[in-house]
């Protein structure tokens, strides 16, 4: 019999020395023997990156994943270079440039102006091009609110992960996406797919206070899906790594539908392709594990 997409997965990470891996074999409950040692390895030499600022090359997006790498590499509160990263990104929370600075009367009508959002982070002043940009998962943002919107989301996701989610701006942050989230309503309005699901995985990381607003977008989420697994007009991936974030039964339900979509962008080697190859093997991965597929 030929071998199934979570068997391909586990064969492509076996040999894996990297962060993704390390995940991926967790996930499994196949982790090889020195993987606590090689996450240690790995977030050492993260941390040895960071400027003496705490930031990787000065730039939003790559600080912001580092982030990211260290909280999966288990880096916690006391963690020197975590402080070090997340003290630079938070410095550019309500900074210039942040998503909904400025007004205008179309702004203020769909309420992305500064008149109604509060608590994002910046990518970089408003005068200096941020889009196109490509997520560490490999969703490219073309459009430049877009592109600053979901580099905010990002570093709202690791921010919330640190355990930081009391902090007064990180609480405006999410309730400006839950404001914003009342427009999302229509998967071909004035605000991309892509957008809605950014917000979706930001708002799952919220906790109870956010779950009803959740749980209406995950519905309109689901309602988009295609019958042969996947979703118009958005990332494949991007919706998944948001729908599993999100833990509700009617996404589990969502995520299995998606397995053919899956298999059919499979290679033979386990991996979806050559772009983000590490990260979309492992959302795979996950989502795969998560819906109770074999």
């Amino acid at each position: 019999m030929s071998p199934t997409a979570l068997e391909r997965l586990a064969l492509f990470f076996s040999p894996i020395r990297s962060r993704q891996a390390i995940l991926a074999r967790a996930a499994l409950g196949r982790p090889a023997a020195d993987d606590p040692a090689l996450a240690r390895q790995i977030a050492q030499e993260l941390s040895a990156e960071l400027r003496p600022d705490g930031s990787v090359g000065g730039a939003a997006l790559p600080t912001i994943w580092r982030v990211h790498e260290l909280l999966d590499l288990g880096a916690g509160p006391g963690d020197s270079g975590l402080i070090r990263a997340l003290t630079w990104v938070l410095q550019h929370q309500n900074a210039p440039g942040a998503y909904g600075e400025g007004c205008d009367k179309t702004r203020h009508a769909l309420r992305t102006c500064e008149h109604f959002l509060r608590g994002f982070f910046s990518p970089a002043l408003a005068a200096v091009r941020v889009a196109p940009v490509t997520l560490p998962i490999g969703k490219a943002f073309r459009a430049e609110p877009a592109a600053r919107l979901a580099i905010s989301c990002l570093a709202l996701r690791g921010v919330l992960r640190a355990g930081l989610g009391d902090r007064p701006a990180v609480l405006a942050h999410l309730d400006s996406l839950r404001l914003l989230s009342e427009g999302w309503t229509d998967w071909s309005g004035p605000f991309p797919p892509d957008v809605i699901i950014t917000g979706l995985h930001a708002l799952a990381l919220g906790g109870e206070a956010y779950r009803r607003v959740v749980e209406r977008l995950v519905d309109l989420v689901t309602a988009q899906q295609h019958i042969k697994g996947h979703w118009e007009n958005t990332d494949l991936f991007l919706v998944l790594d948001a729908l599993v974030a999100t833990g509700l039964p009617t996404a589990r339900v969502a995520v299995r539908h998606a397995e053919p979509a899956l298999e059919e962008r499979q290679r033979p080697d386990g991996s979806f392709g050559a772009t983000a190859q590490q990260e979309r093997a492992l959302i795979g991965l996950r989502a795969l594990r998560w819906a109770g597929v074999a």
